[in-house]
């Protein structure tokens, strides 16, 4: 049932429309008004929401696992190091609350945890960045993300808690593995634990109609400001976004606040240039992303700085991804939430893939250029680390203020620098020398040790399938009987064989073998004569008893043939019975060795080559070891 009071700060009327709210917001005045057994109470005023170009708005209404819901509320927080997040409160038709945080395009539903979880939630000082918090069943195994503090900036509409402007509290925020997501709110005796996943806004039920669109065309062509420092023009491609601008005409770091500027920073003057241009849009992902901020950073090794590129994309429903430069080669990376990769020593898991640690150091801020969503700012540290699993790349940052520390996970993915001018209609941009192997470059020929196999497969198979009779042709089969060799004498000639035709470019195999007793050994000189033009193809065949024997003749015009067959024996004075077999289409296994041998040229080449390939990237790595000031 609706309740209607009064401001007790301008008099204009509030209405609860809902039973549980707890404040509700002026719309006249914004001051936030509390509602409790002894009358309202004013607790101070909000300043007026930021525009932050959220599709969501108050009254939209969805359905979230079967249950509608309506977003009644909304409150925007300020983090300790810049910017701000939304958080939307959704009243459902079960009277439960549900908290929907918004920050960098991506969307948290949570519910508030049930008393039984509060005696896992672990003190505040005891928590670590990346180490695991058992919340009880279904919350096993979660990392903390994030510890820090946040203040009430603004709000609007009803509230399910107490809102105090400005007033300051302590939080963590803990990822699963499987997209779960909680926070634990630290500014009461007992601290509250909210429970619940990072979702897709389709999940929302909310028609696409009703989703608020109209901010996309300001993103588009950006706003137009002047530099307070120096008066010269400048565009904010992300106006709801961006926490800090550089000025392209005189270099001074600005400070946005709402669409307002204000002079924050000198830059010293550089000669970097961005290999791609600020504003510039490209097709990432199969979306138009526009480059909206660069910056140049770098590690210290061993006494020498190492620089590297990092560009700054952005699309009003995607979010953030970036595009990393390091010694002609390209990243593009995008985030992922803490409690999906899972580190441990030099090894780093991300779903069912492993990582192995490329390198850690210290990582500084060089110099920026455009817009960002934090307070970037040069000098600027985080501890970085990286492990690959080529074409991948997990990269892990924690970065700290005086308030606040975050872990940050995303995944890079190696991209060729052709796919990179072909995405930004660029052209020129500079290749990677061959002995710069980038830490999760793919070797680019691996695909030669699949069609090796492949290949190899295939030749056995036909072998296989030509020794098993496949293809052949018996031409001839009959018997070639020798006489008795004469006294002192060792040679003996059967008859002529009867007339055969052979078919031209097929191997040839003449087989003999003894058809009863014989010598130990009998050389047979054999001819095949063409009975056209009566040339002669010459062979010899060495026979033994118990075997056969068999020559091959390749590449034989096709025609009409008979053999004549010349035996040389010792010691033997009777008639030797012989069988002689000719075949068309016989395979000789030797070719096949031959084959197979001369298939694997190729790979082997590849495979010395690879393991050059392999030995460049992993001379750049320091497993994990780095100088840092």
């Amino acid at each position: 049932m609706s309740v209607q009071v009064n401001c007790p700060a301008c008099g204009g009327p509030i209405t609860f429309t809902i039973g549980s709210a707890i404040v509700a917001v002026c719309p006249y005045c914004r001051s936030v008004v509390a509602r409790g057994d002894r009358g309202i109470k004013d607790l101070g005023k909000v300043a007026a929401l930021a525009e932050t170009g959220s599709p969501l708005r108050l009254g939209l209404r969805g359905r979230y696992k079967g249950v509608p819901f309506e977003l009644v509320g909304r409150a925007q927080i300020g983090h300790a190091a810049g910017g701000v997040w939304d958080e939307w409160y959704a009243h459902f038709a079960d009277d439960r609350w549900g908290w929907l945080a918004e920050a960098q395009g991506r969307f948290y539903f949570t519910f508030p945890g049930p008393e039984a979880r509060l005696e896992h939630v672990p003190p505040y000082e005891n928590l670590r960045l990346g180490t695991s918090v058992d919340l009880g069943p279904g919350a096993h195994h979660m990392a903390v993300a994030e510890v820090g503090t946040g203040h009430a900036l603004s709000a609007a509409g009803q509230i399910p808690y107490q809102l105090v402007p400005n007033e300051t509290y302590t939080y963590a925020d803990v990822s699963g593995p499987n997209g779960e997501f909680a926070t634990i709110d630290y500014s009461e005796a007992q601290p509250l634990l909210f429970l619940g996943q990072e979702i897709e806004l389709e999940a929302l039920g909310i028609p696409e109609t009703e989703l608020r669109r109209e901010h996309e065309a300001r993103h588009v062509a950006g706003v137009q400001l002047a530099c307070p420092h120096c008066g010269g023009p400048l565009t904010l491609r992300a106006p709801d976004r961006t926490e800090r601008v550089t000025c392209p005409n005189c270099g001074s770091l600005l400070d946005v606040n709402q669409g307002q500027l204000s002079f924050f920073k000198a830059l010293a003057p550089t000669k970097i240039k961005p290999a791609i241009p600020i504003g510039k849009t490209g097709q990432i992902e199969g979306l138009p992303f526009v480059l909206i901020g660069f910056m140049q950073r770098s590690v210290k090794v061993e006494g020498t700085r190492y620089p590297w590129e990092e560009y700054l994309l952005y699309h009003p429903q995607r979010g953030f991804r970036w595009l990393v430069r390091s010694n002609a080669h390209w990243n593009l990376v995008r985030p992922l939430p803490p409690g999906q990769v899972h580190a441990s020593g030099r090894i780093a898991h991300f779903e069912d893939r492993e990582f192995k640690l490329f390198q850690a150091g210290n990582a500084r801020v060089d110099y920026v250029l455009g817009e960002f969503y934090w307070k970037v700012e040069a000098g600027e540290r985080a501890q970085t680390a990286d492990f690959i699993r080529p074409p991948e790349m997990l990269s892990r940052e924690v970065s700290r203020t005086a308030e606040s520390a975050e872990i940050n996970w995303s995944l890079g993915t190696y991209l060729p620098v052709e796919e990179v001018e072909k995405a930004f209609g660029v052209t020129g941009l500079p290749r990677p020398l061959t002995w710069n192997v980038a830490p999760n470059q793919p070797f680019p020929y691996k695909g030669i040790y699949g069609a090796w196999a492949i290949l190899s497969v295939i030749a056995i198979i036909f072998g296989i399938a030509l020794r098993a009779g496949i293809g052949q042709r018996v031409v001839l089969s009959e018997a070639a009987d020798f006489p008795a060799v004469r006294s002192g004498q060792d040679t003996t000639e059967a008859p002529l064989t009867s007339a055969f035709d052979l078919r031209s470019h097929r191997t040839t195999r003449i087989q003999l073998a003894f058809r009863g007793p014989g010598p130990q050994w009998l050389g047979v000189e054999g001819e095949l004569v063409n009975q056209s033009d009566y040339k002669k193809q010459l062979f010899t065949v060495p026979v033994t008893p118990g075997s056969s024997a068999s020559a091959y003749e390749s590449a034989l015009p096709a025609g009409t043939y008979r053999l004549r067959l010349i035996g040389h024996v010792a010691n033997w004075t009777q008639p030797i019975n012989m069988q002689v077999t000719v075949v068309q289409g016989a395979p000789r296994a030797r070719y096949l060795v031959f084959a197979l041998v001369a298939l694997a040229l190729l790979p082997l080449g590849v495979l010395f080559w690879h393991y050059w390939f392999e030995q460049r990237r992993w001379s750049e790595s320091d497993f994990g070891s780095s100088d840092s000031d």
